[in-house]
């Protein structure tokens, strides 16, 4: 019997904690990982055969909702999760009219997260 395809996520977090802990969680779930610690690491690799992207809000020079707007409105329309472990002067309903799958603050549900990725995948 053929192995199903890996269902692959990528990462975005300039903290290295929470990409190991987002990666242990996906790997429960059954999802690979691609993790990066920078938006400009992301889109210099180009983001091919991915389920989502999980990005967090608060990072430099490209901040979660450039990574946001720049992947909904790219040739591959990839679905994209907002994280964020600071407040916001937005609301979840913000970045979900701007195209966002979901929103999670930190720390991330991790079932709710497998939920939606699931509901998806």
């Amino acid at each position: 019997m053929p192995t199903p395809p890996v269902r692959t996520v990528a990462v975005i977090d300039d903290d290295r904690r929470v990409l190991t802990s987002l990666a242990n969680l996906l790997a429960s779930g059954g999802y690979g990982t691609r993790a990066y610690e920078s938006a400009l690491d992301f889109f210099s690799d180009g983001y091919p055969g991915l389920v989502c992207v999980i990005t967090d809000l608060g990072m430099r020079p490209i901040d979660g909702i450039q990574v946001l707007d720049r992947t909904v409105h790219s040739n591959a329309a990839t679905p994209v999760i907002i994280i964020t472990g600071k407040p916001s002067e937005h609301t979840e309903d913000y970045y979900l009219q701007r195209g966002a799958l979901g929103f999670f603050k930190k720390p991330v549900d991790g079932d709710a997260l497998l939920d939606l990725l699931d509901s998806i995948a």
